[in-house]
């Protein structure tokens, strides 16, 4: 019996073996085919991970060259110019250098912070991760493909840039400060402002999260209540810049009251809306809690996942690993999650409601509750909402302000200990207009407008020097150039053998 198992593992070893350099083989050819100087105004990077002396390595090429990534910023040149020729994540600033330097035309122009730690992450998934990921080009502009005159996904430093502004009860006074984060820090930072113990800030399993408390701007006093604010897809600079000169004046009235990083916090990679909300919410990166994209494929399921889809948000937390736990488990008392899609164990939440209607619809099924964006007291320019998705996010903010403003009614003795409030109007102006436009300056006056009502019903019930406030994003923008336009698709189908796009961007090969 004993020789009959050994000759079935060595020949499933076998097999395996042969698969792995199938795998290789296909992978190198599909490099070659991604990185010809044809393709270079649309392929920034194809990243991939491979074992290399028994070490998961993350790799990059592009039509300059390939390098092998290793944590801590080593970089091994593999042939030509390396690709990534800076991981600084201070890159681009001051603003000014940013606003000069739009949508880099080259690679070698551009920064990638933590390239290596941010590749392994995605490819650490065994059933979800792709066996290859494209970045594509600042410039890149996709309509036909679901891309927008303003774009986020990539690895580069300013698409990765969120803000991050905390002021308030427990934070420091510093003003701006030339420093940055990461967004897997946000979480661990919220839970311990919250009052959540060193030895609870850890997954199902027990093991230390990717991120961590950013306690070098904690006072050490515990704030009576915490209050987490998204502006999905806020970018960065431009947010920093409009505040200090005046067009923002409540974020302006955080930073005086707390710390603003110049260098924001580096989102995951991709730098993609669910990927980052659960990073934030989880404090670990995608290779670890599973929500990869707002759409992939799981080998094991057989099937196309897509989160990111008014369908599915309330059904976020599904797909998230069991080994996850998000920061409402980490915290003690009541915690509230506001129109945000992964609010496991949040006492009070918006998708809650939405999934307890049973609805197939999901969020959908908000329409006829939603407020009419028209008649919203905080839009400055009617003509933005014949844009559908900014319409919308118009209605689905207004309805947030009404829930938070409903939470803290009566005061601190009965709000949330632990209150995350995720808007998206600034993703929709940007997307519609990219950074700096008007339509994108349009959605952060207006989310400025509704912190400022809420900071002021703090206010009115003699609470708000109680309250701490986190405010961040989930990635930054960059602005798409109409005339780049192409496909990789032929590149791909070139291969002759079955594959998937997802994205596009994640390639599985079938």
């Amino acid at each position: 019996m004993s020789t009959e198992n050994d000759t079935t593992a060595r020949s499933l070893r076998a097999h395996e073996l042969r698969e792995l350099r199938e795998l290789r083989e296909l992978r190198e050819r599909a490099i070659e085919a991604l990185t010809t100087p044809e393709l270079a105004t649309i392929v920034d990077l194809v990243t991939w991970v491979e074992t290399v002396d028994g070490e998961a390595v993350a790799h990059a090429a592009n039509h300059h060259g390939r390098v092998r990534l290793r944590r801590g910023g080593h970089h091994e040149l593999v042939s030509g110019i390396d690709p990534i020729a800076s991981e600084d994540p201070m890159a681009f600033l001051p603003y000014a250098v940013e606003v000069a330097n739009a949508s880099p035309r080259d690679s070698r122009e551009n920064a990638y912070p933590y390239a290596a730690e941010r590749i392994l992450s995605l490819f650490a998934d065994p059933d979800r991760s792709p066996d290859l990921a494209i970045v594509h080009t600042p410039r890149h502009y996709f309509p036909d493909e679901g891309g927008h005159r303003g774009e986020h996904g990539s690895l580069d430093v300013i698409q990765s840039r969120a803000p991050l502004i905390m002021g308030g009860a427990g934070v420091v006074r510093r003003g701006f400060v030339d420093d940055h984060a990461r967004l897997v820090d946000v979480g661990p930072t919220l839970a311990t402002l919250a009052g959540a113990r060193p030895e609870a800030l850890v997954d199902a399993l027990g093991e230390p999260l990717d991120g961590r408390a950013l306690t070098a701007y904690l006072t050490g006093e515990l704030p009576r209540a915490v209050v987490g604010i998204l502006w999905d897809g806020g970018h960065c600079g431009d947010l920093l810049h409009l505040a200090e000169t005046g067009e923002l004046p409540n974020v302006a009235r955080l930073i005086d009251r707390g710390v603003a990083l110049r260098g924001g916090a580096v989102a995951q990679f991709p730098s993609i809306t669910l990927t980052n909300h659960t990073s934030i919410l989880t404090g670990v990166g995608p290779g670890r809690h599973g929500v990869l994209g707002n759409v992939y494929y799981d080998r094991a399921a057989g099937l196309q996942v897509v989160p990111n889809d008014e369908t599915t948000w309330h059904r976020s937390a599904e797909w998230l690993r069991p080994g996850v736990r998000t920061i409402f488990e980490m915290v003690d008392g009541m915690t509230a999650s506001v129109d945000e899609a992964i609010d496991r164990g949040a006492t009070y939440s918006t998708m809650g409601l939405i999934r307890a209607s049973a609805g197939e619809s999901g969020a959908g099924a908000l329409g006829d509750q939603l407020p009419p964006a028209d008649a919203s007291p905080f839009l400055g320019d009617a003509r933005w909402l014949e844009d559908a998705y900014f319409r919308w996010g118009v209605s689905v903010d207004d309805l947030g302000l009404q829930q938070m403003r409903q939470l803290y009614a009566g005061g601190l003795e009965t709000a949330p200990r632990l209150a995350w409030w995720a808007n998206v109007v600034t993703d929709a102006g940007h997307h519609g207009g990219g950074p700096r436009s008007e339509i994108a300056r349009e959605s952060l006056r207006q989310s400025d407008a509704r912190l400022g009502v809420f900071l002021g019903e703090l206010e009115r019930l003699g609470v708000l020097d109680q309250v701490a406030f986190v405010l961040t994003a989930d990635h930054g923008f960059e602005g798409a150039d109409e005339s780049v336009t192409g496909s990789w698709r032929g590149a791909l189908d070139s291969l002759g053998v079955p594959y998937r796009d997802e994205g596009p961007g994640f390639v599985y090969f079938l």
